[in-house]
Parts: C-alpha cells; structure tokens; sequence
C-alpha cells in the first residue's frame, strides 16, 4: 500500500475539478473503468464520489459473534459528500471517499487480541474475521482472505504509476486498501485494508 501525501491529495482534487467543468468523466483501463459518477452539488468546488448508483445489494450478512445468516438483500448505502462528511472522521473521509491511505503504523486494528470480526467502519457490512488477520510487517491491518467475497468489490487502480487492485466496500463502495499477491497460505493474497475503515467488533462467547 502506497502513501498518499497532501501534495498528491491536492493534486487529485485540481484533476477531479477540472474533469468536473471540462464535462468529461475519468475512464481508467478500459473495460475496467472506475464506475464513478461526478455528484452535482459538491462543496468546496470538489465533486463527490458517488461511486454507485442507489440500490439493493446482495451481502452475505454475518452476526456480531460471526455466524453466518446468509445472503442477504440490503440497500447500498449512497450518501452526498456533505452526508459523507459528517457521517465520517475526517481521515475516514479521504482515506474511504477520496481513495486515501492512513500513514502507516498509525492504526489500531493489528492483530486484536481475541475473536470477533472486522465491519466497515461507514455502514457496518461484515469484512474480515479476525482469524484471518496476519502480521504482514506493513503498518495496515492484513488479511488472507475476507469474510465473503460478495462483501468486496475489485477494481483495477492504475494511480501513483502502479497496476494495483484496490478494494471497496460492496455496501456502500467506500475504499478499504488493496490486495496483493504476496499473502501467506491458503490464498496466498494480502488484503492491506486502512484501520480507520474498520470497526473492529469483538467476540463475547
């Protein structure tokens, strides 16, 4: 996971801005071009990311202690940028709606000391358990697999001069970190996620 600093976040936003009055939308890759739509009304001259439209999305929905209650449909959670804001921690809301990254080391979700699972920290849908959780050495909680695959989406990222796969929430498609391929067994992937997009719910039994 690369670090994104200020200059760089500045830089995005003048992009994003002159995207915005030049009428055009940013296509990335091809056939996987991001599926994000500029937000009419935005604050501060920076356009919201609506990353998908309003809708019902099918989870695989999990309690509290981690059982697994199936599929289930729930509606994506699709707020403005103000709502974002306000329903966020400022770091939450560059890191998650801005594609940022936390610095790393700075978290507080590395290897909790007992059982329980990781949901996204905007609208609760079930990520991680931790008993997938490994000591990657990076600074960001990692993982060898999420709790479900439908829980996440991938989408390929070409920023910073790198081929990467970012991940999102699929409940309200709001950035987590990326996956890579130099995980520990079985997958052998790592899902380095920012600590400040998870809520991290301990197991009580």
């Amino acid at each position: 996971m690369s670090r994104i600093d200020e200059s760089l976040a500045m830089d995005r936003r003048r992009f994003l801005r002159a995207t915005l009055c030049g009428g055009a939308l940013l296509a990335v890759g091809g056939s996987y071009a991001l599926p994000r739509l500029l937000a009419a009304g935005a604050e501060g001259g920076v356009p919201a990311l609506v990353h998908t439209p309003p809708g019902d999305v099918v989870l695989e929905c999990f309690a509290d202690d981690g059982r697994d209650l199936g599929p289930c449909h729930v509606p994506r959670l699709v707020l403005t940028d103000a709502q974002w804001r306000a329903r966020l921690s400022p770091l939450a809301f560059e890191v998650m709606r801005r594609d940022g990254t936390e610095r790393a080391f700075s978290g507080s979700h590395e290897r909790p000391a007992q059982r329980g699972i990781f949901r996204c920290v905007a609208c609760a849908t079930a990520l991680y358990n931790a008993a997938t959780e490994f000591d990657s050495g990076t600074g960001w909680p990692s993982f060898w697999r999420p709790i479900a695959k439908q829980n996440v989406i991938e989408t390929r990222d070409d920023s910073l001069g790198m081929e990467r796969v970012a991940i999102s929430c699929a409940g309200c498609d709001s950035h987590l970190g990326h996956v890579f391929n130099d995980g520990p067994p079985p997958t052998g992937l790592r899902y380095c996620m920012n600590s400040v997009a998870l809520r991290f719910i301990p197991r009580t039994a």
